[in-house]
């Protein structure tokens, strides 16, 4: 029988809004009395959900009667939107903050990769800040020593090394920050979006990293918005939503279903759909709407058919302060989401187009040529220039069906075996 090293019972977590305290002195000495007395907080409210639509109510469920067992070895994602309570969980099994009720059972060490690079001090070097980085997480100066060149050499950032971190790009910091905390040898190693920051060869070498310690046998809960990751590195995956355990399964099969999820919501609003996804990015420019057409000007949601003209309409906000230009580019990327199948030209937006910190402009596919199949759609802007990325949507969109026309004569395809990298022809327009 397979060793459970992690074993949730019934946890939930409740925060008050607002104010901290019962809002009396009588209330705050009884909520002590029971607590001492190992009594349940009699303030605490049933029922409530951290449902961020709804207003009113002074108390909020982050988390509600989670039940979960992992085994050694194996590796879990956790997926879910914005307060859906994925990192509530983590600080919780990390023992940053407490739950108000339920029971955490941890065989182990742990090591959590919540915030990286937390504790940096800005005017030691990159060198110094390793040692004290690495005591921070726990590991000795002799464990830092032995293993000082791997942590220099896996972070790209030999030639800095001995630079005060203020100077270090926000993206070397965290380069430096991930290289020590995935040095560390946990039984349990729990990782909230480090992927989230940094370009792509370095997101390739964290998540090979990942999967190193998955295969020496150590347990990784992994919290991702990139469906890429969580499909190429979780087996099993669970889905929160509202502080509950959804669903979980094979990650193929829970991705498929956060979609439709996220479906259901888009409909709903688009506008506030946008709002609650997952932007990642310095936030410069962002995506506030996208909406496809047919060459008729028809909204045909997320399905077109192969071969035919699609217009995706592209509404988005832009900060006064951006000074390095702005670009944009359209992937559609197969639904295993581990190859990018094909993807639009990169495009100079015309900034003088921007009105009250908003530009719409539309982006006109002459002819869909993929096959037909499920595409999750990721969206890119940033700056060439400096190379930053101002806002990326990766797997939070519905997938986009393309149908079989009819002179089709792929009626056996599967999207699944789809590999390869090429242009569609495009143009755009405002």
């Amino acid at each position: 029988m397979e060793e459970v090293v992690l074993h949730i019972d019934n946890l939930s977590k409740q925060y008050r809004l607002g104010l901290v305290g019962t809002g009396t002195i009588s209330h705050d000495i009884n909520r002590w009395w029971h607590k001492v007395r190992g009594k349940e907080d009699p303030y605490l409210l049933i029922g409530e959900e951290n449902d961020r639509e709804e207003e009113g109510g002074d108390y909020v469920w982050a988390l509600r009667d989670i039940n979960l067992k992992v085994k050694k070895g194996e590796v879990v994602g956790i997926i879910g939107k914005n307060g859906a309570g994925k990192s509530t969980l983590l600080k919780i099994l990390s023992s940053i903050t407490a739950p108000s009720s339920g029971v955490v059972k941890i065989k182990g060490r742990i090591a959590s990769l919540l915030e990286v690079g937390t504790g940096f001090h800005a005017e030691l070097t990159g060198r110094e800040n390793i040692f004290l980085n690495g005591a921070i997480l726990g590991m000795t100066k002799t464990e830092i020593q032995t293993k000082l060149d791997e942590i220099v050499s896996f972070s790209g950032i030999a030639k800095y090394i001995d630079t005060p971190v203020k100077r270090y790009s926000s993206g070397m910091k965290v380069r430096l920050g991930f290289a020590v905390a995935a040095h560390l040898e946990p039984d349990i190693l729990i990782v909230d979006e480090v992927l989230a920051v940094g370009d792509v060869e370095f997101q390739r070498k964290c998540i090979g990293k990942m999967q190193d310690v998955a295969n020496q046998g150590r347990t990784v809960l992994f919290v991702s918005h990139n469906m890429s990751a969580i499909q190429s590195l979780c087996p099993t995956s669970i889905i929160l939503d509202k502080g509950k355990v959804v669903a979980s399964g094979p990650s193929e099969a829970m991705v498929r279903r956060y979609i439709t999820l996220n479906t259901e919501d888009y409909v709903k609003n688009p506008e506030e759909y946008f709002k609650n996804i997952a932007h990642r990015g310095s936030g410069h420019a962002y995506f506030k709407n996208i909406q496809i057409f047919n060459e008729n000007g028809d909204n045909i949601g997320f399905t077109a058919v192969e071969n035919s003209k699609v217009i995706f309409e592209i509404t988005a906000g832009v900060k006064s302060s951006i000074s390095d230009g702005l670009q944009f580019c359209l992937y559609f990327l197969s639904m295993t989401h581990k190859e990018v199948v094909t993807n639009t030209k990169i495009y100079q937006i015309d900034l003088e187009k921007v009105v009250d910190g908003e530009i719409v402009f539309k982006v006109v596919l002459d002819k869909v040529t993929m096959r037909p199949g499920e595409y999750l759609l990721n969206f890119w802007m940033g700056s060439g220039r400096s190379k930053g990325k101002y806002d990326v949507i990766d797997g939070d969109l519905p997938p986009f069906q393309l149908t079989i026309g009819s002179t089709s004569q792929q009626k056996d395809y599967n999207p699944i075996n789809v590999q390869g990298y090429f242009n569609i022809p495009s143009d755009i327009v405002y």
